[in-house]
C-alpha cells in the first residue's frame, strides 16, 4: 500500500511538471496550428536564465523564476516576428524544418555560452524542507510543482474558454481573414498566444528542474515526451493535456518503480495503445 501511495505522489508531481511545460505546445499546435518543435528549447532557456540568476548573481528563487519567464519571452518575441510569422499557415513539413533548425541553433548557443555541463537552480529553504504526508515524506518543491500545475490548468482554461481574448484566439484560428475583417488584430493575437506558450515553457523548465534537469540537450532529450503528451491528450485541449500528463506520468513512474530496466518499453507501448484507441486524443478539442 505504501508503495502504491509513493508511486501516486511521484507520478502526480512529475505529471504536473509535464503539464506546465507541454500545455504551451498543445496551445500552439491545437489552437495556432503551428508544429513548434522548438518548444522544449524555450523551456531550456528559462532554466538557464534561472540558474544563472540564482547561482551566479545570487538572486532569490522568486526573482530568478520571474527573470526566466520574462527573459525567455523577450528572446522569443523577436524570433516570433522574424521567423514564426513566416510559417503560420504553412505546410507542416515547413514548420517542422524551421522549428527543428531553431532548436539546434539554441542548443549550439547554450553549449557555447554555458558549457556542456548540467545546471542546477538553488532552491529556497522552504522548498528544500520535506513535507510529511503520513505514509512518506515528499520534498516541498514537488508539492510546489503540483500546486503550480493545477493553477496553470485553471487559469488557462478560464483564459481560453471564458474571456474575450480566448474568443479572438479561436476566431483567428478558425478563419483568420474573417476575424481580421471583424476588427480582430490576428497578428497581435498570435504574438500574445505565442508569448504565453513560451512563458509557460520557461516557467515549467524552472519549476521542473529537479525532475527534468537543465542541460544543453534538454530540448532534444524531452522533445518526444512533450509531443507524446500533446498527441495523447488531444491538440489544443487543456483537460486532455492534463489527463494525458497524469496518465502517462503514472505509467512511467510505475514502470520505473517495478521494472526500471523495462520502464520506457511499457511507457511507449501504452502510448501506442492509447493513440490507436483514441487517434484524436483522449479529449479532443471541439472544432
Amino acid at each position: 500500500m505504501q508503495t502504491v501511495l509513493s508511486i501516486g505522489v511521484d507520478a502526480l508531481a512529475y505529471g504536473m511538471v509535464l503539464f506546465v511545460i507541454s500545455i504551451g505546445l498543445s496551445v500552439t499546435m491545437g489552437l495556432m496550428r503551428v508544429t513548434n518543435l522548438a518548444h522544449g528549447a524555450f523551456a531550456m532557456i528559462g532554466g538557464y536564465i534561472a540558474s544563472y540568476a540564482a547561482r551566479d548573481l545570487g538572486l532569490g528563487y522568486g526573482v530568478a523564476v520571474l527573470l526566466a519567464v520574462v527573459g525567455t519571452v523577450a528572446i522569443a518575441i523577436p524570433i516570433e516576428r522574424l521567423l514564426y510569422r513566416r510559417i503560420y499557415g504553412a505546410p507542416e513539413l515547413t514548420q517542422v524544418l524551421m522549428t527543428i533548425g531553431i532548436t539546434f541553433c539554441i542548443i549550439g548557443i547554450a553549449n557555447y555560452v554555458f558549457g556542456p555541463t548540467l545546471k542546477t537552480i538553488p532552491l529556497p529553504q522552504t522548498l528544500r524542507e520535506p513535507v510529511d504526508l503520513g505514509f512518506r515524506t515528499i520534498g516541498a518543491q514537488r508539492v510546489f510543482a503540483i500546486v503550480c500545475g493545477l493553477a496553470v490548468a485553471a487559469a488557462l482554461w478560464f483564459l481560453i474558454e471564458k474571456t474575450r481574448f480566448g474568443v479572438k484566439l479561436r476566431a483567428s484560428v478558425d478563419n483568420a481573414a474573417m476575424a481580421a475583417a471583424l476588427g480582430v488584430r490576428t497578428q497581435v493575437v498570435y504574438a500574445v498566444s505565442f508569448a504565453a506558450a513560451v512563458g509557460l515553457a520557461a516557467f515549467g523548465g524552472v519549476v521542473g528542474a529537479e525532475l527534468l534537469p537543465v542541460e544543453p540537450y534538454y530540448a532534444l532529450r524531452y522533445m518526444v515526451t512533450f509531443l507524446v503528451v500533446v498527441s495523447v491528450g488531444g491538440t489544443g485541449s487543456i483537460p486532455g493535456a492534463l489527463l494525458a500528463c497524469l496518465l502517462l506520468s503514472a505509467i512511467d513512474t510505475t514502470g520505473r518503480y517495478l521494472s526500471p530496466e523495462y520502464g520506457e518499453f511499457f511507457f511507449y507501448l501504452a502510448v501506442i495503445a492509447i493513440v490507436c484507441l483514441f487517434p484524436r486524443g483522449l479529449i479532443a478539442r471541439a472544432k
